[in-house]
């Protein structure tokens, strides 16, 4: 049956209270209503229609049981202006990203990443890579009447997963991992199935663990205590090598080494981005400080928090470096230029990408015979931590920031610090430096009614109590 609304896509997107956060429109299921899905994939086709020309749009979804019926919605609508529809099913979003790339095709994924069961969202690509602010903006423009349309999804096409897996495939030597066990933790996440063919195309033994049909919203920034705990008792009751698992839409990596300990995403990051050998990165300004520390790149340029702000960063460095990548604190890898590597051209993937970090560290710590604790020796020891409040409103987060940049003395208390302020760094929210070398930062999230607090310090337990301590205060206030 038709829909037909009588309101305008500018009406209909403002009155859902739908918002752009710092990975697409997110927000609550409810308020993903059949027009409002329909007047974002309308108001996007027009904003990318005035640039590029094309007949066609993609369109994949994770494994949310409100992601096939949004993604319905938005099939046609796009039906409802002319286009045809490559749909990719529960696809990796890096994987739509990918093919769409290839195609020169808009493309849109339905997923709400990490957060709560009750969120979705939409993410957009341009057929050169990720909407940027710019287009965000002109989105929420687009005043027109929303036409008929009617929710409909077209057979499900393998070509996007087949692309991922050979990209991968033809990266790493044959064999590269074989004798590893590697621990799959599988939960919800859109590529399990694909991190599997691929993890036993290179060789290993693949372990599946915690495998569910019921929606995991696994956050890789932080990590919860039965995740931690999990990832011990797997490693030892498995003999594991290591254990890979991503967020729900694969976009960001979540690693253990064999002892099941679980690495943090900026030091995969840093780990896959020496092993790759690029000249310059773009990080967010949340990242671990040991990137700078340990003297491998040319330049390494600090961000807002957002894969769009990371993704202006690396073009802005590939006017002067040939070969750029940026990655972010919860490990999603973007690489902003083709890169050469082992007689294969890597092409450019300038959007999260949760395998490639992974493994880079994997096969590197097969190749050269190590373990996968002994990669990290090498690093600078600088250690990081974070978590996140939940339900904690943003204007209540924003006020309590700019209460403490002005007053430093009134965080310093409220935390219970034992150390003065030396530095603050305003670039997201508020980054303070001790005069004791430490660092805690405090950040409403973009796309929850969340605070993040990250923290660094020079050893584990350091840092592991100081995000303690600051929690604690939090969540009394």
């Amino acid at each position: 049956m038709s829909l037909v609304p009588d309101s305008k896509i500018l009406s209909v997107i403002s009155s859902s209270e739908v918002n752009f956060g710092t990975s697409g429109a997110r927000g609550l299921v409810n308020q993903f209503a059949d027009s409002v899905c329909a007047a974002f994939v309308l108001a996007f086709a027009e904003v990318m229609a005035k640039q590029f020309q094309f007949s066609r749009i993609a369109i994949a979804i994770d494994h949310r049981p409100s992601s096939p019926k949004m993604a319905a919605a938005c099939s046609g609508a796009a039906r409802a202006l002319g286009l045809e529809v490559d749909y990719y099913g529960v696809l990796p979003t890096p994987a739509l990203a990918l093919q769409s790339m290839a195609d020169n095709l808009p493309a849109i994924m339905v997923t709400g990443s990490h957060i709560p069961f009750d969120r979705n969202g939409l993410k957009f690509y341009r057929p050169d890579g990720e909407i940027d602010k710019s287009d965000e903006k002109a989105i929420l423009s687009v005043d027109r009447e929303l036409p008929a349309f009617e929710p409909g999804l077209p057979d499900v096409s393998s070509s996007a997963r087949q692309g991922y897996i050979q990209r991968y495939l033809e990266l790493f030597p044959d064999g590269v991992l074989k004798g590893k066990r590697i621990g799959l933790y599988e939960h919800s996440a859109a590529g399990r199935d694909i991190n599997r063919d691929i993890l036993e195309a290179l060789g290993a033994e693949v372990v599946s663990l915690g495998r569910t049909d019921t929606f995991v919203p696994i956050d890789t920034e932080a990590v919860s205590e039965e995740d931690r705990a999990l990832g011990r008792q797997w490693a030892k009751e498995y003999n594991l090598d290591a254990i890979l698992s991503t967020d729900g839409d694969g976009d960001r990596p979540l690693v253990a080494d064999e002892r099941g300990e679980w690495l943090r995403g900026d030091v995969l990051g840093l780990l896959a981005a020496q092993a790759l050998e690029v000249d310059a990165l773009a990080i967010p300004v949340s990242c671990n400080s040991a990137i700078e520390k340990s003297s491998s790149f040319k330049a390494v340029k600090r961000t807002r928090i957002g894969s769009p702000y990371v993704i202006e960063g690396m073009a802005e460095l590939s006017d002067e470096f040939s070969s750029v990548a940026g990655f972010e604190a919860n490990g999603g890898f973007l690489l902003g230029t083709d890169l050469q590597l082992r007689g294969t051209t890597l092409k450019a993937l300038p959007t999260r990408d949760a395998l490639l970090p992974a493994l880079m560290l994997l096969t590197g710590a097969a190749s050269q015979g190590k373990r996968v604790s002994e990669m990290l020796l090498a690093l600078p020891e600088r250690y990081t931590a974070s978590d996140r409040v939940k339900e904690f409103p943003t204007a209540q987060s924003k006020a309590l920031i700019e209460q403490w940049r002005e007053s430093p003395l009134l965080l310093q208390e409220a935390m219970g610090l034992d150390s003065d302020v030396g530095a603050i760094d305003t670039t997201d929210g508020l980054r303070v430096t001790l005069e004791n070398g430490r660092i805690v930062h405090f950040r409403p999230s973009g796309n929850a009614p969340e605070l993040r607090c990250y923290v660094e310090a020079e050893t584990a337990d350091d840092a592991s109590e100081l995000l303690k301590g600051c929690m604690s205060a939090l969540n009394r206030l």
